[in-house]
């Protein structure tokens, strides 16, 4: 739900009133735009999937002269890559369900409610029987 003008205007001078006072602090806590969130999550899970890799291969080449030590790496390696790609994959999963739910709402809003399958068949199967009349 948007603010009103009046809600936006004390927010900002809340907004300038906290720069004056503390700017350090400001600067903290102020939003990073979305993309370059994005970007950020996006470069460390691809780093994490390149360090598994790196371990896996070194556990590859390990192996030859200590096998356990040589499986351990190879299997954290892949642990690693493993959660580089699945955090790359949620994140981007919910910046979508973050912005969908506006756009689902203003969608559900403006459609009528959906019938269930059963009810729709029924008026289906009532109009032929009509029509055939």
């Amino acid at each position: 739900m948007p603010l009103s003008e009046h809600e936006q205007r004390l927010l900002e001078q809340i907004e300038q009133a906290l720069y004056a006072e503390d700017p350090k602090f400001a600067q903290s806590w102020r939003v990073r735009d979305l993309r370059s969130l994005q970007r950020t999550r996006v470069l460390r899970a691809i780093l994490l999937v390149l360090l598994g890799l790196g371990l896996l291969v070194g556990g590859v080449i390990v192996q030859g002269g200590n096998t356990v030590l040589g499986v351990a790496l190879g299997v954290g390696g892949f642990l690693l890559m493993l959660t580089g790609a699945w955090l790359a994959m949620s994140r981007r999963q919910r910046t979508r369900a973050a912005a969908a739910p506006a756009k689902a709402t203003a969608a559900r809003s403006a459609a009528p409610p959906r019938q269930s399958l059963k009810t729709r068949l029924e008026e289906r199967w009532q109009r032929r029987q009509d029509e055939g009349r």
